[in-house]
């Protein structure tokens, strides 16, 4: 079984060949000039990915060793995303699945995330908890099996990638913030601020990361001189360091406490969130204390990527028709999570 995967959600244009379960191939084409507009641009985005995306099939095929003729099924990414860029992988490959005769699976964007460690040969046992952390993205779910899942919180305003992000743009840090504050946090002190963990003593798994993104900028204003920003680059090293330790002991927090209340023994963490040294750190002290197996991808796997669209593609049940009809396709893009009680 070959399946070609085709990722375009937002501003990465990737496409893999997965076969028999074993990835040939994962490319990926970032859009780097976005640094420019200090976040990704939608339209921009879109038109990138027609440029990019038959090349980056063609590349794709050609690492793997593949030829279009060799392909059974293709599988692509439906949502959730910018909708102009998911548009472009969503109709390439259903045209080259229309061309080819050949069954097309629409997957949906969070699930692959959640079922990435699948790509490892480590991966974990069902039930695990799993927490999606992205730019986009902050959910924790219950997985009991393949399409049995239980949502069992998510952000409730901004995602902690988001964050990251937004804090880096207010330091001049640029864009993507999420890696600059990494970098800069393992020179500074995360006690030189007291930032607040919003939402971590709440009964329940919502996150919410607009209030600390505000905490670090009055900080800022209250440091400004006529509206320029006043600290020295190890001040600004202990705000990284600081921030990243109140994001870090939310999500690690309550990801450990929904592992004890639903007796499992494996977590899972992915999205690009999940590629932060001091999240990863932490969380390995932490599941060694408690006698839990941790599960990260590869970074290469972590963030957005056509792989684990292929991947999850080749778990589920390939339809024998060559081409979902409406119907069909409406009830794999509704909604995936249902609200746990």
């Amino acid at each position: 079984m070959t399946i070609l995967g085709i990722e375009t959600s937002c501003d990465e244009t990737s496409a893999a060949i997965v076969r028999d379960g074993i990835v040939r191939s994962n490319i990926v084409s970032s859009q780097y000039f976005h640094s420019l507009y200090g976040g990704v641009v939608p339209e921009l985005a879109s038109r990138a990915h027609l440029r990019n995306i038959v090349p980056i099939i063609e590349k794709a095929l050609h690492e793997a060793e593949t030829e279009m003729r060799e392909l059974n099924v293709v599988a692509a990414t439906q949502g959730p995303g910018l909708i102009g860029s998911l548009l472009v992988g969503l109709n390439t490959g259903k045209a080259i699945a229309m061309c080819l005769g050949l069954p097309f699976i629409p997957v949906n964007h969070i699930e692959a995330h959640l079922l990435s460690p699948f790509l490892m040969e480590q991966h974990p046992a069902f039930p695990y908890i799993g927490l999606v952390v992205s730019g986009g993205h902050t959910l924790l779910v219950l997985v009991d099996g393949l399409q049995n899942y239980r949502l069992l919180g998510s952000t409730i305003d901004d995602a902690a990638g988001e964050a990251f992000d937004k804090v880096a743009k207010m330091l001049g840090l640029g864009f993507p913030g999420g890696p600059e504050i990494d970098s800069r946090a393992r020179h500074g002190n995360a006690k030189a601020f007291d930032f607040p963990r919003p939402l971590l003593d709440e009964q329940g798994y919502r996150f919410s990361f607009s209030g600390l993104k505000t905490s670090v900028l009055y900080m800022l204003r209250g440091r400004a001189t006529n509206g320029v920003l006043a600290l020295s680059p190890e001040e600004i090293d202990d705000v990284c360091a600081s921030f990243q330790r109140s994001v870090v002991d939310v999500l690690t927090g309550k990801l450990l406490r929904a592992a004890v209340e639903f007796n499992v023994h494996a977590v899972a963490v992915t999205g690009g969130v999940s590629a932060n040294r001091e999240l990863a750190g932490t969380l390995r002290q932490r599941c060694e204390e408690m006698d839990l197996r941790l599960h990260i991808p590869a970074a290469i796997y972590s963030t957005d990527n056509a792989a684990m669209v292929a991947m999850l593609a080749s778990m589920k049940d390939i339809p024998s028709s060559a081409a979902l009809h409406a119907p069909a396709f409406a009830r794999l893009a509704g909604t995936l999570f249902h609200e746990a009680p």
